[in-house]
């Protein structure tokens, strides 16, 4: 925390709903300053094997939350933050809030979510999906493959696979695994949206999730001759997503009296339009102005970054006009599964009190390369560039003297490699990258960043926020409250960067280029049809625990 409260200071609240839990930042409109924080734990965090309270078993690849969880970070991040600030609550103009994506719910007319609809509380596509659900890979392959069959136009722009994450695969999900459920969803609404019809009373979309994970492009969804080809009943499902569309950084409307009863803020402050955590991260670490990539690593990575001019980049998650920011051309893409792959070796393949800290510090003695081992970072599926969530984790090159540090490095090389294949597609399609910037958690790991430096050969610089999604929220709410004309001048006052962190170092970026070759080789082999094994391997899974759940012999507790 900074600065000091003035008497006439305006302040504004970035709430950022993560995978786990929500966080409510206090921010001084004038300067940025960061001055009071604070986080809400979601008390059924993510759902992934059955439901609440001893409910309905879920099948793998499931993660459902509840969208009251969401509320209760109103309710007591957002007070608490305001307290720890110190700051009168009457001087608070604007709130904004920022979330996962693709996660989404269905909801009656009025917003109410299906899951807290007493008869329907028992069926799991009543429930949220998370934006890292991943049952949906069969109707995502369907809608490519019916999409490049009819030559759609739109599905050039999201690299020529959208994803089993995003809004239609899991529609269609929906429809054809519980059609009731889907008959009674009057509306599905990303959980962006969804929280600010909570806040001010007023459906909205925005344009950023709409374009991104909505098939939204050049004004319109899908066509529903498309649809209808997909499934017959599916051909309504535009009319579950249209609303009120707005720009980033636009005002959605007044935070209501019960929202006001729930925050602790004055009623009819401005409420901005909903925004995804990732990209409502490029105007805090300052990052708008095209070509500035920005890397925000967590659990998983969302890589964003505009253009001037509209390419189309294969496998991509998407190109959106004004996704990030108004007049430019938004692109994102991103990894499934990073920090959470990190989390996974230290928690249930290293040794007993094995710590990241401690495997860091072993790990950075190494020489690259010195280990003899190369991974491919798939362990939660694959985003960019092959869009397969059916694709799984590999480590080439065990043998009895590999020890936890060198497993650890390699799972951390693997995500830069990653890495470095989004940054060459966006430049080989035509999308200059001229500075890389990394924010989100991971930034604190130095080993991790500097074989992310030494891996893309590229300067890295680093946002000069802990909370870069919470602080691009703020910013957004001032430019919603009026006190900035736009995202561009409010990110120039509030948002903040330190440029080249770190460095590459010519050596071991040489030697890392070997390594990469071999990244490459296995990850096309793999993931481009050379080998189906690991597709394979996931159905047989799939049938195992299928078979089990059926027959009341499971015996191992299964995470999706």
């Amino acid at each position: 925390m900074s600065g000091l409260d003035g008497p006439g200071d305006r302040y504004v609240v970035g709430v950022d709903y993560g995978t786990l839990s929500g966080r409510a930042l206090v921010v001084r409109v004038g300067d940025g300053a960061e001055l009071g924080t604070a986080v809400h734990e979601y008390r059924h965090a993510v759902i992934e094997s059955a439901l609440p309270d001893g409910g309905v078993p879920l099948a793998p690849d499931w993660a459902l939350q509840d969208p009251d969880d969401y509320r209760d970070v109103l309710r007591h991040a957002v007070p608490a933050a305001v307290a720890a600030a110190g700051v009168d609550p009457a001087r608070v103009i604007g709130i904004a809030t920022d979330f996962t994506a693709c996660t989404v719910l269905p909801t009656l007319a009025d917003g109410t979510p299906l899951c807290e609809v007493a008869e329907l509380r028992g069926r799991p596509h009543a429930w949220v999906k998370l934006w890292k659900h991943h049952a949906a890979q069969s109707h995502a392959d369907r809608i490519n493959a019916l999409a490049h069959e009819r030559g759609e136009p739109w599905i050039g722009r999201y690299g020529g696979k959208i994803s089993a994450e995003w809004q239609f695969a899991k529609g269609l999900q929906l429809l054809e695994e519980d059609p009731e459920i889907y008959r009674r969803a009057d509306r599905f609404v990303e959980a962006a949206d969804w929280i600010v019809w909570q806040l001010c009373g007023v459906e909205t979309r925005n344009i950023c999730t709409a374009g991104y994970k909505g098939i939204r492009q050049d004004g319109r969804y899908p066509s529903r001759e498309y649809l209808a080809a997909l499934d017959p009943n599916f051909a309504d499902f535009v009319a579950k997503l249209d609303g009120p569309l707005l720009p980033m950084g636009a005002r959605a409307g007044a935070l209501t009296a019960p929202a006001a009863a729930w925050t602790g803020l004055p009623e009819g402050i401005a409420v901005a339009v909903g925004n995804v955590d990732a990209h409502v991260t490029a105007a805090s670490a300052q990052a708008l102005v095209p070509g500035h990539l920005v890397a925000i690593m967590g659990t998983s990575t969302c890589h964003v970054v505009n253009g001037s001019e509209l390419v189309e980049v294969p496998g991509m998650c998407g190109v959106v006009d004004g996704g990030l920011s108004p007049s430019a051309w938004g692109y994102e893409a991103g990894q499934s599964g990073v920090g959470d792959i990190f989390g996974w070796f230290v928690e249930h393949a290293a040794p007993a009190g094995a710590s990241h800290e401690r495997l860091s510090e072993l790990a950075a003695a190494q020489p690259v390369g010195a280990h003899g081992l190369i991974a491919l970072d798939w362990w939660n599926g694959n985003r960019s560039l092959l869009v397969n969530h059916d694709l799984s984790g590999l480590i080439v090159g065990l043998t009895l003297a590999t020890r936890p540090p060198d497993v650890y490095r390699a799972l951390l090389e693997s995500t830069a490699y990653g890495t470095r294949m989004i940054i060459e597609a966006f430049v080989e399609a035509g999308v200059p990258i001229r500075e890389l910037v990394v924010a989100g958690g991971l930034t604190s790991n130095r080993l991790l960043m500097q074989i992310y430096a030494d891996v893309t050969n590229r300067p890295l610089s680093i946002i000069g926020s802990a909370q870069g999604p919470a602080l691009g929220s703020a910013i957004h709410a001032a430019v919603a409250a009026g006190a900035y004309p736009d995202v561009y001048a409010a990110a120039a006052a509030m948002g903040r960067v330190d440029r080249d962190v770190y460095r590459p170092d010519a050596d071991r970026a040489r030697a890392y280029d070997a390594l990469y070759a071999e990244y490459r080789s296995l990850h096309d082999h793999f993931g481009r049809g050379g080998d189906e094994v690991m597709s394979r391997l996931r159905a047989i899974r799939n049938a195992a625990v299928d078979g089990a759940a059926e027959h009341g012999t499971a015996t191992l507790e299964v995470v999706g």
